[in-house]
């Protein structure tokens, strides 16, 4: 192909970039030879127990072709007919997966309103008063919230801490319920609170963690991992049909295996998703030293989100070159992301060309 056919710059989003080179190496590495397929061969099953010993050990991990399939089995298989599942308004399980999870589980996602920042801006997250509001446990008139579901971070590249995540788990254990983590960008969550998965998901009680690769450098595949085994045996058990049964089981699974395999090996998920969240802070520097441009939401980990006093014209100039998204039109709210591949020189031309419209 010709390299015009791809833009030289992306701020659109971390699925835009490509894969990092070491883990296309690892797929080359696994292209020998015959091996079982589905998963049920040697070297899927080692590095399904890498993943596991990473997430804390008490856990169980399951291989899926991508994010909104590992939303589907992880939710769907806590779910009866009568459930519903909780989340945030601007979930991505809501927003962005084409009503799967309510296509394939055949229950309701009830969303929750959001929390704001000491700015008054909408920051991603909701609370356990939020929660207790729509919780309606018991009344044989209404669907039964089984779950919550979450992101870290949230849809708006905020935060959650150990403590928010904590009090959400205990409120829905206390009523008989589950926490789901959506993690497609995990990888930046644990670098940027120089946290691992463990402390931040497991040990504040997560039952299921939807764990991102694809983007932040991998070609394809996620995981999903259950926690706690003893509670949580028959969710494991009747997982792996969930995951047959919505086209997640992947005949080839060595392939996805060998990009966890070098995603995990010293730290490298960790060390690109740093580089995306430095990025994202050497963006914001830049911005404010323009003046004149308010960044509206807290810079946590690998997005910028910014209004640009610009006309239609502008902006629509500006993303054919930078290929950036315009998250509310009503106020010219955009958001600017970054990947494992960003680099200074291409925010430096970014933000070069943003001055020359001041």
């Amino acid at each position: 192909m010709k390299q015009s056919l791809f833009s030289k710059y992306s701020f659109g989003s971390d699925n835009h970039s490509g894969v990092h080179p070491k883990i296309l190496k690892a797929i080359e590495k696994v292209n020998v030879g015959y091996s079982f397929g589905y998963g049920d061969d040697p070297y899927t099953q080692q590095v399904l127990k890498k993943v596991e010993k990473i997430c804390g050990g008490d856990c169980r991990a399951f291989f899926v072709l991508n994010g909104t399939g590992a939303n589907v089995i992880s939710l769907a298989s806590f779910l009866s007919s009568f459930s519903a599942i909780l989340a945030p308004q601007s979930a991505h399980i809501i927003d962005d997966e084409c009503g799967a999870v309510e296509r394939f589980s055949g229950c309701r996602i009830i969303p929750l309103e959001m929390i704001k920042d000491k700015n008054g801006e909408t920051c991603g997250k909701v609370d356990t008063q939020t929660v207790k509001k729509l919780l309606n446990l018991g009344d044989q008139h209404k669907v039964q919230p089984i779950i919550l579901s979450i992101s870290q971070p949230t849809e708006n590249e905020t935060l959650y801490s150990v403590d928010e995540i904590k009090s959400l788990a205990e409120l829905m254990h206390k009523n008989g319920g589950y926490i789901h983590v959506d993690g497609s960008r995990i990888s930046n969550a644990c670098s940027a609170m120089n946290m691992n998965i463990d402390k931040m998901i497991a040990k504040s009680g997560v039952d299921i963690l939807s764990f991102g690769g694809t983007k932040n450098g991998l070609l394809i595949g996620e995981a999903v991992v259950v926690f706690n085994q003893k509670k949580n045996k028959n969710i494991i058990e009747s997982l792996k049909f969930f995951r047959k049964q919505s086209t997640q089981l992947y005949s080839k699974n060595r392939f996805i295996a060998t990009q966890f395999d070098a995603y995990l090996e010293k730290d490298l998920y960790l060390h690109m998703a740093a580089h995306s969240n430095s990025m994202a802070k050497y963006l914001e520097r830049k911005v404010r030293q323009l003046g004149k441009i308010k960044i509206t939401k807290s810079v946590d980990t690998n997005a910028v989100y910014l209004i640009l006093p610009f006309t239609q014209k502008q902006i629509e100039k500006l993303q054919k070159k930078y290929l950036f998204y315009v998250w509310d039109n009503s106020r010219k709210e955009c958001r600017l992301m970054c990947s494992f591949n960003t680099t200074t020189q291409a925010i430096d031309s970014l933000v070069s060309d943003i001055k020359k419209l001041l």
